[in-house]
């Protein structure tokens, strides 16, 4: 028995013609750069998230870093985030010289606790934006997190890099704040062949913006208004996308029937006081880019379920606040503990679409196998 965190080749023969057909017509127009996909997919995927505006960019991280940079983020500025994300979240401030500053989230959602957020604002003084991340799926409690940010005048850069179709009451991730910053890694629901994302705005200025941002800051050949960088998604990987779009609330919808398969099953094995499965909050729609469970012996489960032929992975196992390049920030463990006892006890079991039934029976088999066993 092998069954795969994620399946990609599955996906793959699901749409291989289709998929082909469109890279073979960008290899023949040999334009690869912003040409007609690029356009076809920025107004596709700001159709969908409900934007006026998409960008297309180099990847998720650049996303980030456009938006930031965009919204003016410079040297000495205060960002807010949390400790429970991809590196390149706060990554992206620091590059920028601004200084990430940190804030617990949530124990159910793994979102950033508005609640802390205000709290952290009143301590820290100025900060200039705050980026929430819809983590493993699900949207933040985004109506707290906008009154905070209106409070204290804040930039709001919504990291949906892995909720794109999240909704929160019946808007999409990433079309609440100023930017939503998506990622197309090929894990991510809508995955390229390859690097690529996309910001979504309804701001008109900060659109034009991020568009000559990609391009060194031209907003024509060799005119330069301002710095920017080679920050483009190619025609290809806008091609692949474009063909996957069209099946994103399908897939969407078969990873959803997976979560619920799991939690019946996860029930039905009597395991409820052994694995605590995600929560999905009442005014949300999750997306399960990740079906990421909370148990003990969490590293010991993991060995079990990769003996026994099953995929899984720790998101993520060093808080950024404990991470060696972050040290200058002064945190210390302890200051974070949601955020520490997230990394020490979440794991991620497979939940992509072609996932069969009969998978999923073995996997939570394996699952209780572990903890009769001890």
């Amino acid at each position: 028995m092998r069954i795969p965190l994620l399946d990609l080749s599955s996906q793959y023969r699901r749409i291989d013609r289709e998929v082909e057909k469109r890279i073979n017509k960008v290899i023949k127009s040999q334009r690869f750069i912003l040409g007609d996909e690029i356009s076809a997919l920025e107004d596709g995927v700001s159709r969908y998230c409900g934007t006026r505006y998409g960008i297309g960019v180099a990847s998720g991280s650049d996303a980030i870093l456009l938006s930031l940079m965009a919204a003016g983020i410079g040297r000495d500025d205060t960002v807010v985030t949390t400790p429970y994300t991809f590196f390149s979240t706060a990554g992206s401030i620091a590059l920028l010289g601004a200084r990430p500053v940190f804030v617990d989230v949530e124990p159910d959602t793994f979102n950033i606790d508005p609640n802390r957020l205000e709290e952290s604002l009143k301590s820290i003084g100025r900060a200039k934006a705050v980026i929430p991340v819809h983590l493993y799926g699900q949207s933040c409690d985004m109506d707290a997190v906008m009154e905070v940010a209106e409070r204290f005048d804040l930039k709001v850069i919504e990291d949906a890099a892995q909720a794109i179709g999240a909704v929160y009451k019946e808007k999409m991730a990433g079309s609440i704040g100023d930017t939503g910053c998506i990622s197309f890694f090929p894990t991510k629901n809508l995955g390229g062949f390859g690097d690529g994302g996309m910001v979504v705005t309804d701001d008109k200025e900060l659109a034009e913006r991020i568009r000559m941002l990609r391009v060194h800051g031209s907003p024509e050949r060799y005119r330069h208004s301002i710095v920017g960088r080679n920050s483009r998604l190619d025609e290809i990987q806008a091609a692949v996308l474009n063909v996957k779009l069209k099946y994103l609330d399908i897939w969407t919808e078969e990873r959803r029937e997976n979560a619920r398969r799991y939690n019946a099953l996860i029930q039905e094995a009597g395991l409820n006081d052994k694995v605590i499965t995600p929560k999905e909050n009442s005014n949300s729609k999750h997306v399960y880019n990740q079906f990421v469970i909370r148990v003990k012996s969490r590293d010991r489960l993991k060995k079990h379920l990769a003996d026994n032929g099953i995929g899984s992975e720790v998101y993520y196992p060093i808080p950024l606040h404990l991470q060696d390049c972050f040290s200058y920030l002064g945190y210390k463990r302890g200051d974070f503990p949601v955020a520490e006892r997230a990394s020490q006890e979440s794991l991620a079991l497979p939940v992509y679409p072609e996932l069969k039934e009969s998978d999923q029976v073995a996997v939570v088999s394996c699952v209780k196998d572990f903890y009769t066993k001890g």
